[in-house]
């Protein structure tokens, strides 16, 4: 299979005969490209980061986790490619000046992200490095390094791939056909009927959306990638659509995309998403894959259960849905068919009172130890009805429905005083492990909902905004 995709402003084929080959094998072993560096090997330190820009625009990603099928249409710039033959980029002249660098080891994945940014017009350094870990020089001199470079205009290069981008995206993957002997070693459906008619004759399939999880089964447990289909460029799975009543997310929806969509219609959302791994893993990962995934502590489920989510699957031209807290029967269960994949969730449009709350050790790119969703309607002060769903609690994410029955006909200044830890105690048995014991969990998620009255109270509840 020879995919066709742009290397700091080249035209480039690859001929893809591994399915499980990373980005960043490839740039360091096959093109001596080793400015992108090999650490975790896992998306969290940042050091391989490089920018990826197609049709929707540029975003800093891990080249660790990514795969090199995801590569087909689109450009890449690598360190290497940020700056040009005659001068630095403005980033990294930047970086020179202010002393930005001390080991050097992840001061290239830095870089590309400033640079990231800098393209993009983003001024908010510290979430933009949200996802570059640098272990020497604390960030004050690289923030100053980003500062000092966000006046300077963005190099005419930097603007050349949108130009070429067309003619890449267009290219044809040779794929050698699609069954027997000469099967490709993955399929690149361009829409989701392509998708659906390939998964009726392959039900064993394995679906590679943004693969953030399915790439650290690589990297770190070593599967090779069996019939892997990538969906990468069925851009109708990732559309966002708003009606009156409801929101429908595609499942090929990106987590980036989905927090800007979320923004206005539901803020306490977004605000959730902004701490989802980091700004590399947000730009990939997609939210059908986050649901599929099925991990009992994915921060999506819980606020897409308050929210009455419900899931479109699609198997060949049938179609059906479930509500999400019924699409979980259990740890990495789900009520779909091999055959059948998440086409879109739909959840309601309007939800005011809306809060979502999650616990971990550290506020950025870290795994919920504890991850809340309230979704309360009120009537003069009193709890008239409830949506409440945890993770971290239970095998799969769950509502908490002795809760919301123990809430209802509340009044908001009467729930702290309530005795709420019977009532959760019902609902969950949750374990013991590295990141909180069993009681803890119990008692946090009781201080959740005493949080949740305080805040439609008004008061300050986060930790960013509550000061001694």
């Amino acid at each position: 299979m020879q995919i066709t995709f742009l290397l700091n402003g080249e035209t480039t084929q690859y001929t893809l005969t591994d399915a499980s080959v990373t980005l960043l094998d490839w740039l360091r072993e096959d093109r001596g490209l080793t400015g992108s560096k090999e650490a975790c090997r896992e998306g969290d330190c940042g050091a391989c980061t490089v920018m990826l820009s197609d049709a929707t625009g540029s975003r800093a990603i891990n080249a660790c986790i990514t795969l090199m099928a995801q590569m087909h249409g689109k450009a890449l710039r690598t360190v290497e490619g940020i700056g040009s033959s005659a001068a630095p980029h403005p980033v990294q002249q930047a970086l020179i000046e202010t002393h930005g660098s001390q080991c050097g080891f992840c001061t290239p994945g830095i870089a590309v992200a400033l640079a990231t940014a800098h393209l993009n017009g983003e001024h908010d350094h510290d979430a933009a490095l949200a996802g570059n870990l640098c272990r020497c020089t604390g960030y004050a001199p690289i923030i100053r390094a980003a500062d000092a470079a966000a006046g300077q205009p963005v190099p005419d290069y930097m603007h050349e791939d949108a130009a070429k981008l067309a003619e890449t995206a267009s290219a044809q993957i040779s794929s050698g056909g699609r069954g027997g002997a000469e099967s490709p070693p993955a399929y690149l459906p361009a829409n989701a009927d392509e998708l659906a008619a390939w998964l009726l004759a392959h039900p064993s399939s394995t679906l590679v959306a943004g693969g953030t999880d399915l790439g650290l089964a690589v990297t770190k447990a070593l599967k090779p990638l069996d019939k892997a289909v990538f969906l990468h460029r069925c851009a109708d799975l990732q559309h966002i659509t708003t009606n009156a009543d409801e929101i429908r997310i595609g499942a090929g929806a990106s987590i980036a995309q989905l927090l800007r969509a979320m923004a206005k219609p539901h803020p306490a959302f977004a605000a959730l998403l902004k701490r989802f791994a980091s700004p590399q893993i947000r730009a990939m990962a997609t939210l059908g894959g986050n649901i599929a995934n099925g991990s009992p502590i994915a921060d999506a489920p819980p606020v897409l259960i308050a929210l009455g989510a419900r899931v479109h699957l699609r198997r060949g031209d049938a179609r059906r849905e479930v509500a999400l807290e019924d699409f979980y029967l259990g740890y990495r269960k789900q009520d779909r068919a091999p055959d059948e994949f998440i086409e879109a969730i739909t959840i309601a449009a309007h939800a005011p009172n809306l809060r979502a709350y999650k616990l971990s050790k550290r506020f950025d790119q870290d795994i919920s130890t504890l991850c809340a969703a309230f979704n309360l309607s009120l009537k003069a002060g009193r709890v008239t009805s409830a949506r409440v769903a945890f993770g971290g609690m239970a095998a799969v994410p769950a509502r908490a429905r002795k809760l919301e029955t123990a809430l209802i006909g509340q009044r908001l200044d009467d729930i702290a005083e309530a005795a709420l830890a019977p009532s959760l105690a019902e609902d969950f048995s949750p374990i013991s492990d590295l990141r909180g014991s069993a009681t803890y969990r119990i008692q946090a998620a009781e201080n959740l909902v005493i949080r949740y009255a305080r805040d439609l109270a008004g008061e300050a509840v986060s930790v960013l905004e509550v000061a001694s």
